[in-house]
């Protein structure tokens, strides 16, 4: 079979591969689509030191089963059309055993620490299978899994409706909390850097934007929210100093969540948590969002496609990763048909 394979970093081509045969429980899928991810530009680039090499790429899936157990427990069965929740966990250490999978002390990704799906067939565990309505298009079903990412952060936030959620960085994670932040009644304000991101922003219907490079932080939002500063802030960029400047325009009694991954450590006020009583959280991954994510964008309460700029094969996929890698500000998400 014919994979999109990293033999080193900067190095990416199609390769035809054997497909590994299938574990105890595991399904064997036929992929249909898949989303290039940030952290597939990463692997290229070499930067993100838990990939080795080499490494079949993608995390993002989608696809139709060709074999399956029969006794799998969501009763699935061969033609099912599914999405592929993408981090294995043991299911034996504290964190499994009380359902935040995404922290397993053994949590290993696909296309990270394991060879990833985009290939043209992909065995994986049945139970990690979620199963997707029939005329559900395949070029927007593998955004259902950064869907499940801003899912997440928003859930650990407790995200209520009516209240101002402030979101650093208007990538794709940014984007698509933003988007469900309206739809869950919350009123969201995004903040970036780059003027046309923020334009794209209005365009999807979020009202409150601000530019760091031309507006005053602490004044828009604290003419946004009449004062009060805002009761959420997710952090989806991973910058230094998005993440310090979190702690300023959260209210008092407020809540932080830190999404995006950063690069560096980040020293932060700790009388300021204290004097505020600032509720602060990780969010990592996803788990158990999948569902949801799927019954969003089926139902167009969240218009994933909105996001969606380019849809191509798998012979120009090797070419559009370089590309993107060389000028990601034109690009927020690109899926690949099998």
């Amino acid at each position: 079979m014919k994979a999109i394979y990293m033999p080193e970093p900067w190095q990416i081509g199609i390769k035809e591969i054997q497909q590994r045969p299938l574990e105890s429980g595991e399904a064997l899928i036929k992929i249909r689509s898949a989303g290039i991810c940030g952290s597939d530009i990463n692997a290229f680039r070499g930067t993100n030191g838990l990939v080795s090499y080499p490494r079949v790429i993608g995390h993002e899936l989608a696809g139709e089963i060709l074999s399956v157990p029969e006794n799998n427990p969501k009763g699935l069965k061969p033609g099912d059309r599914v999405t592929v929740d993408p981090y294995l966990y043991c299911g034996h250490c504290y964190p499994c055993s009380i359902g935040r999978t995404n922290c397993c002390n053994d949590l290993r990704v696909l296309g990270v620490h394991v060879d990833g799906g985009m290939a043209e067939t992909f065995a994986h565990p049945a139970n990690m299978l979620v199963k997707v309505p029939d005329d559900m298009p395949w070029d927007i079903i593998p955004l259902a899994e950064p869907l499940t990412i801003a899912l997440h952060g928003l859930h650990r936030l407790q995200l209520k409706s009516g209240e101002h959620l402030a979101i650093s960085g208007a990538g794709p994670i940014g984007l698509l909390a933003a988007m469900t932040a309206l739809h869950y009644g919350a009123e969201p304000i995004l903040i970036d850097l780059v003027e046309e991101r923020l334009n794209f922003a209005r365009a999807l219907g979020i009202r409150h934007v601000i530019n760091l490079k031309t507006d005053n932080l602490l004044e828009k939002i604290g003419g946004y929210t009449s004062g009060r500063m805002c009761e959420c802030v997710m952090e989806a960029s991973g910058a230094s100093s998005a993440i310090r400047s979190a702690l300023d325009i959260v209210c008092h009694a407020g809540r932080i969540i830190l999404t995006g991954w950063p690069t560096r450590e980040t020293p932060i006020p700790t009388d300021l948590i204290t004097r505020k009583e600032i509720d602060i959280r990780g969010a990592r991954t996803s788990a158990g969002e999948f569902e949801e994510a799927v019954d969003l964008i089926y139902h167009h309460k969240v218009d994933v496609r909105k996001i969606l700029s380019k849809v191509i094969s798998m012979d120009e996929a090797p070419d559009m990763l370089r590309d993107i890698e060389k000028h990601p500000g034109n690009y927020l998400k690109v899926n690949i048909l099998f």
